[in-house]
């Protein structure tokens, strides 16, 4: 296997490098989640870069990478799928668009349906 290429500094891992004797990390990471109904998501559908496999993208979730990742997990297994969750974005198997929509408005979410 061949290295992995670096597109951006967070390739690294977080890697923080200071010649400030008095520097203290903070980690940026404790964003709050926003409730339900102040998030405003967008339904996307996809096929590039895949394969030609289809999948339906969430993005504009606004809050901390385990909500990110439980919102994940129950769509996946509300539509029975598998999925991921990268980038802030939540990548389900399938064109599951409209369940996916109808299932984060139950929840509360403001959604919307980008493109065809």
């Amino acid at each position: 296997m061949g290295k992995k290429k670096i597109n951006s500094l967070e390739d690294l891992g977080g890697f923080v490098f200071s010649t400030n004797n008095d520097f203290e990390y903070e980690n940026q990471e404790n964003t709050e989640t926003l409730p339900a109904n102040k998030q405003f998501l967008e339904a996307h559908f996809s096929n590039k870069g895949r394969g030609g496999k289809t999948v339906t993208v969430i993005t504009g979730f606004e809050g901390s990478e385990t909500d990110l990742k439980a919102l994940g997990k129950l769509l996946k297994t509300k539509c029975g799928v598998g999925g991921s969750v990268k980038n802030n974005e939540i990548i389900i198997q399938g064109n599951y668009r409209d369940k996916i929509m109808q299932i984060l408005k139950k929840e509360g979410y403001n959604i919307k349906r980008v493109g065809g």
